[in-house]
This record gives C-alpha cells, sequence and structure tokens, in this order.
C-alpha cells in the first residue's frame, strides 16, 4: 500500500499522524524493556492506544505472547532485533503475536518456536486489515505468517527472513497468506519450509519480486504457490528447488481452483535452478488463460509449462555464466549466454529490483537490451 506525500512543509510524524486519522496529541511512543516500566511487549500490548509507537529493546523476551488490537501501530525492536521465544508461550492458542487491529507496521522483531494444540501456530497471525512487515525474522514456528481472508487487507512484506517454518505436515508454510486483497513481498529470503510451501497465497492480487526462495536440504512442497489463481506478478527472485522436495514443482497456479476473478500471471527475469533429475517450472491449472513467461533462466532439468499453455519468450536454460551457484549466488559473469537476450516486456510487467543478500534489493539498472534472468549484467 502506497501513500501521498504531504507538502514539504508538514513534518514527518504530523504526516504519518494525519494519514492515519490519529491527532497528533494523541500518539504517544511505549518504551519496552528489562527495567523499564513495561519489561515486556505483552505488557505494552495492555496499555497502548491507537496510533502508538511501541520500541522494544534488543534481547531475547522468552514466554511472552500478545494480543494487539489497537490500530495504526508501529511496533519496532530498537538497538538490533527484539527476539520474542515462544517457549511454549501463544496469544488465544494462535500465535505469538496475534494482531487484530488494521493497518499495523511491525519491524526488527524476531519470531520463534510457535506451537500451539492445533498445530497451526504463528510467529503472527494477522487479523485485521493492512499489515507492514520490515526486516523482521520468523524461524522454528509452525507457521511464519498466517493471514486469514480479509477482502479489503493488503499485506507488505519487505527485507525479511523466513526459515524452516512448518510443522512438517504440508499443511502449514513459511509464508501462508489468505484472500486478502494484495500481497507484496520484496527483498526477502524464504529457506527450508518444513513439509510446506515457501509461499502460499490466496490474495486476489499477489506480487513477489526480488527474492530468494531456496528450499536447501529440507522437504519444502512449491516454492510459490497460487492455489486460486489471481492477478499475480513474479519478477527478479532466484527460485532454488532443493534435491528433497517432495513436489517437483517450482511454481503452482490454480491448483485448488481457480476461484480468484482474475486470472492473469506474469513470470517475468526470473532464476529457477532444480537440483532434481525431472521437474516443471510453472504448473498452471487447466483453464488458465493469460499466463506470460519471459525473460527466465532454468538451471538444471525440467519442463517450462505443464497443465495449461503460457505465452512464452526468451525463456533460456544455461549452465555457466554465474557467479557462485554453489552459495546461491545467480548474478552473471561475463560472457554468460544470458547477457542481451532478453525479449520485450511491458513496462507494468518488468522487474524494477534485484535482491541483494542479505535482505536488501537494490534498483535493476537496464542498459540497452535486457539480460535474461534475476539479474543484469553489472560488468
Amino acid at each position: 500500500m502506497r501513500l501521498r506525500l504531504l507538502p514539504a512543509a508538514v513534518t514527518v510524524g504530523l504526516a504519518a499522524a494525519l494519514l492515519v486519522g490519529v491527532p497528533p496529541a494523541q500518539a504517544r511512543t511505549l518504551h519496552v524493556g528489562p527495567g523499564r516500566t513495561l519489561e515486556t511487549p505483552s505488557a505494552a500490548a495492555a496499555r497502548t492506544r491507537d496510533g502508538d509507537t511501541v520500541e522494544i529493546d534488543a534481547g531475547t523476551y522468552t514466554g511472552d505472547a500478545a494480543t494487539w488490537t489497537q490500530d495504526d501501530l508501529t511496533l519496532r525492536g530498537v538497538g538490533g532485533m527484539a527476539h520474542l521465544q515462544a517457549d511454549g508461550a501463544h496469544a488465544q492458542g494462535k500465535a505469538i503475536w496475534v494482531l487484530a487491529g488494521d493497518r499495523i507496521r511491525v519491524q526488527n522483531i524476531e519470531f520463534s518456536g510457535a506451537a500451539v494444540p492445533d498445530g497451526n501456530g504463528a510467529g503472527i497471525r494477522a487479523e485485521g486489515a493492512g499489515l507492514t512487515i520490515v526486516h523482521c525474522s520468523f524461524h522454528d514456528n509452525e507457521n511464519g505468517i498466517l493471514a486469514g481472508a480479509n477482502p479489503a487487507s493488503d499485506i507488505e512484506i519487505r527485507r525479511s527472513r523466513f526459515a524452516r517454518n512448518g510443522a512438517g505436515d504440508g499443511q502449514t508454510h513459511n509464508l501462508y497468506i489468505g484472500a486478502v486483497r494484495f500481497l507484496y513481498v520484496k527483498g526477502s529470503l524464504f529457506a527450508g519450509a518444513n513439509g510446506g510451501h515457501e509461499i502460499k497465497s490466496r490474495a486476489l492480487k499477489t506480487t513477489i519480486t526480488a527474492n530468494r526462495i531456496l528450499d536447501l536440504g529440507s522437504t519444502a512442497s512449491y516454492s510459490i504457490d497460487l492455489p486460486n489463481g489471481g492477478d499475480a506478478k513474479i519478477t527478479g527472485n532466484v527460485v532454488e528447488q532443493g534435491p528433497s522436495s517432495p513436489n517437483r514443482t517450482l511454481v503452482s497456479y490454480g491448483a485448488e481452483g481457480l476461484s480468484n476473478p482474475t486470472t492473469r500471471l506474469w513470470v517475468v527475469n526470473n532464476t529457477f535452478a532444480n537440483q532434481q533429475d525431472t521437474g516443471t517450472v510453472l504448473a498452471l491449472a487447466a483453464g488458465t488463460t493469460g499466463a506470460h513467461l519471459r525473460n527466465n533462466l532454468l538451471v538444471g532439468k525440467g519442463t517450462w509449462v505443464a497443465g495449461a499453455s503460457a505465452e512464452r519468450r526468451a525463456n533460456r536454460r544455461v549452465s555457466r555464466g554465474f557467479r557462485n551457484p554453489a552459495r546461491h549466488d545467480y548474478r552473471l559473469r561475463r560472457g554468460s549466454p544470458a547477457i542481451d537476450r532478453g525479449a520485450f516486456v511491458p513496462r507494468a510487467q518488468r522487474p524494477r529490483y534485484e535482491y541483494r543478500h542479505p535482505l536488501r534489493y537494490v534498483d535493476r539498472r537496464v542498459r540497452g537490451k535486457a539480460d535474461l534472468g534475476a539479474f543484469e549484467y553489472a560488468g
């Protein structure tokens, strides 16, 4: 979700308060940490009002869980990451944090160890409308983030890490987003989902751009699963299927029925790597229309498309010309057969960014003809 800037004469703090409808005088900053009046995040959750900022000192908070019901909150770690280690604690039998308010921003927070009686626990359970995640870490939970259906909700995730989430049942995932209005994921790392998918989105619109998505040695299923179709754009990602994945499809579209009103998919300038003997880059549900694959690279064996037809241009299998594939670095080297081989892509569907490790994204700078894959050759 993008906000329109106010005139330069208006201060940043005032602009933020006016945009969310909270009078500046009412917005407060609460401080959390050992030795403070509020020693734990859950103590702050009981005291917070709409529009507040909660700053949590870096450190580990063990066995503390909270439900946040207020709107327009900023919840952030300061001085480093604030680590919420579940150690058996959970809010409402759902998650370490249940976010029931609208328009919440979470930054510099680490969530680990979420487990609940029904096996569907999450680092964050998102129940309100509007969530922004910036530079957070979710690992070793039953779900990293679990968001339910909310057609008024836009979810944005930037520069965050999801690793080893999943209960091993195939129903829990690194990231699981229900039927929200829009999911936007950028500059993030997804790795080693335990039995589930790296990213699963039922959103009406999904954009996944400039990320690194790796199975490593895990039993992760799909790298990207869009089970209900939708208006989707997958651009500028490195997607690497590991040798132990039981499902040899990297990207799945519409596997549970094309129930979203739009079936439009652009898969552009990604580098796909398959460490198995067979596989499929993109599986399309029967009846899918409007699927496009352009300027992608495939490293390893496999077919490009299965299940339905897609418009394809300038997709190429390449085995050389990368900086260090053993370390998941698929930036191009001089002489790569991917350089200057790109086909035309409409401006709205082109990748604007490239992933930079760790957890960054930079502008993708095209000089002349576009290169294939997730990176432009930089010289």
